[in-house]
């Protein structure tokens, strides 16, 4: 992967969903679960409301971002 920005920052199911929406639309991204890789490591960082992270590269910022916001003003 190129240079990643992070794109989307919530909880981690619709972090989930959403990543199925870039995964429709042809983009490639990371997908992290903060809690989950912290529970993980052996202590708990974090809740659940912002430990799902999306990121995406550079070049595809803009249209994840359109997409991202679009599905928020709609859901």
């Amino acid at each position: 992967m190129e240079d990643i920005k992070l794109v989307f920052t919530g909880s981690a199911i619709e972090a989930s969903f959403i990543a199925e929406i870039l995964e429709e639309n042809k983009i490639d991204f990371i997908f992290r679960d903060t809690l989950d890789e912290s529970l993980i490591a052996g202590w708990a960082s974090g809740g659940p409301g912002d430990s799902g992270l999306l990121y995406v590269e550079d070049k595809d910022f803009d249209k994840a971002n359109e997409i991202i916001n679009n599905y928020i003003s709609n859901r």
